[in-house]
């Protein structure tokens, strides 16, 4: 077994385990604090497939910036037990057919399946920056700064919206 393969079983058991632990943790701090591993993981699956970009896009903007900003709008709720709405029955009913409904179709696909056909990843440079930074900058250079100044104009606006009189 390569480290590849090792990299990817540990990658792949963080993943599965931290969604586990996001789903079942009581709170939701907690939640989203496992939702940010979960994130972590799947970057590291990005670096494996060699898609680098991907890899640091995703943890700057959703570990980074958008879990910060749930976990920001989840602490400003004050979520208590005390104003927590009484559970419907039927509600819970209704969900664990549609779980066992979606979990005999998942079993039905997975045993229809004859013959695995293992998917092959091409060693290219198709997710390295230093490829994509050079298409970006000759092939598509003119709507990349045509959308660098409609983000430069959107940030002025919102300065000027948001600055007090």
């Amino acid at each position: 077994m390569g480290i590849t393969t090792i990299s990817f079983i540990l990658l792949s058991l963080m993943a599965v385990g931290s969604g586990i632990m996001m789903i079942l943790s009581k709170n939701p701090v907690n939640s989203i604090l496992w939702l940010i591993v979960l994130f972590f993981a799947i970057s590291g699956h990005y670096i494996l497939l060699n898609a680098q970009f991907l890899a640091i896009v995703n943890i700057i903007v959703y570990a980074g910036a958008i879990m910060v900003l749930f976990l920001f709008v989840v602490m400003l709720m004050n979520l208590n037990a005390e104003s927590e709405p009484a559970k419907n029955h039927r509600l819970q009913l209704i969900a664990i057919i549609s779980g066992g409904s979606l979990l005999l179709i998942l079993l039905s696909a997975i045993m229809t399946v004859k013959e695995a056909h293992p998917v092959m990843v091409a060693a290219g440079n198709a997710g390295l920056i230093k490829t994509l930074g050079k298409v970006l900058f000759t092939d598509y250079v003119l709507p990349f700064e045509i959308s660098s100044v409609l983000f430069l104009s959107a940030m002025v606006g919102a300065v000027v919206i948001g600055k007090k009189d």
